[in-house]
């Protein structure tokens, strides 16, 4: 309902509340004045016959011809003008009491508009107050069906928003729906990989049990090795992506060390560390709990640390860590020349290698794009934020905040 319609509907019942009070203030009036005329008759006849008793008859006549209409042109004589009496001698109470029962009716009039309009308020709180609740039920997932109450000016509005929710729920659950086929189909891909892994194993383990003739036979034989490790890695980290997409992945959370999260990590690397010459620098800077899954955020820090020494071989990586009332802090960085800063920005995006990861190096070209990714991932899950910085003296280094919870 429009607000033009609901003044108009406001204002004829103010008024018809008015007009009620101005008729029932008429008749309360009208009754009490319809008696001022027979008491002043009664007390002018009553002196009258007090002071000359024969005149009863003529007193009587007279009232008698006047309350029949049947008056002759003596009585009708203006007697009170003669004797000097004017219209206002009689009417000064006539007049207080006339005001008085104006203001009366007047005040009672505002008085019941304004109980109705407070009234009025009142229910309209009330409906602003249910459709408030309903909206924040709404946003905390445990909206029931909205229950129609009655035809009022919030019916249209409560009619829009439960199509509104009831849309909104709709695109959720298809857009659930759409995230748990992308994450099936991921793992299915997954799964498939793993079969032509498993042929290739297989196969490059009963080359490698017969003699090589040539030495280029050994260097393919070596390739094949590298190109296996690497769609191992990617059926891996596929693997997890769709867990993580569907919510299906679990985290165990318990108090851990971040230095024994640090040095597990580096062990886990150690072969890798070896192969490039690159060696890790873990300063135990004292005890420092953090409430997270010890297996998966030790697999994330491995993301990071093998990041750092793909753009560092043959120097170092270093690690710090710090804690205060809101969050503990874990930096990583290395010696090398640092992120390019066009790339920054995307360097957690699923699949993104930067512009150095083709630069001919076998290692750092070994990379799919999904390390820091899946990192990402882990850490944001458990109350943490990750970034990605160069250092001033170059040198890329990576922050990690775990959130206290």
């Amino acid at each position: 309902m429009s607000g033009r319609k609901n003044f108009v509907i406001m204002f004829g019942f103010a008024t018809a509340v008015s007009l009620i009070s101005s008729a029932v203030t008429a008749m309360l009036v009208s009754c009490h004045y319809s008696r001022l005329p027979f008491d002043l008759v009664n007390a002018i006849c009553g002196e009258v016959l007090e002071q000359e008793p024969e005149m009863k008859n003529i007193v009587s006549a007279t009232l008698k011809e006047y309350t029949s209409g049947k008056v002759d042109g003596a009585a009708t004589k203006d007697v009170l003008s003669v004797l000097g009496y004017r219209i206002s001698d009689f009417s000064d109470s006539a007049i207080t009491y006339h005001i008085l029962f104006a203001i009366t009716g007047f005040l009672t009039g505002i008085l019941l508009f304004a109980v109705t309009f407070a009234f009025r308020n009142q229910a309209e709180a009330k409906r602003i107050e249910g459709l408030s609740d309903y909206l924040e039920q709404v946003n905390i997932g445990k909206a029931v069906v909205l229950s129609v109450s009655g035809e009022d000016i919030f019916s249209k509005l409560e009619d829009e928003i439960y199509k509104t929710v009831t849309f909104l729920y709709q695109t959720k659950d298809a857009a659930v729906q759409a995230k748990n086929d992308f994450a099936e189909n991921l793992s299915n891909i997954a799964h498939q990989i793993k079969t032509p892994i498993t042929a290739i194993s297989l196969s490059l383990q009963a080359l490698s049990e017969m003699p090589m003739k040539k030495e280029y036979e050994k260097g393919k034989m070596e390739q094949i090795k590298k190109q296996l490790i690497r769609l191992t890695h990617l059926e891996e980290s596929l693997l997890v992506l769709s867990r993580l997409d569907a919510g299906t992945l679990m985290f165990q959370t318990e108090d851990v060390d971040v230095f024994t999260v640090l040095v597990l990590a580096a062990d886990n690397l150690q072969e890798l560390f070896a192969h490039t010459g690159t060696s890790i620098d873990i300063p135990e800077l004292g005890e420092m709990a953090v409430t997270a899954d010890l297996d998966w955020t030790m697999e994330a820090i491995m993301n990071v640390m093998k990041n750092c020494m793909e753009h560092n071989a043959g120097g170092t990586v270093h690690c710090s860590y710090g804690q205060n009332p809101l969050y503990t802090e874990i930096l990583i960085w290395d010696e090398g020349t640092g992120f390019a800063k066009e790339d920054i920005p995307y360097l957690f995006k699923r699949f993104y290698r930067g512009q150095n990861a083709s630069a001919g190096d076998n290692v750092r070209s070994s990379g799919i794009g999904i390390g820091l990714a899946l990192s990402k991932e882990i850490i944001e899950r458990q109350n943490g934020t990750i970034r990605a910085k160069n250092l001033p003296n170059s040198g890329a280094c990576f922050e990690i905040r775990l959130y206290k919870q």
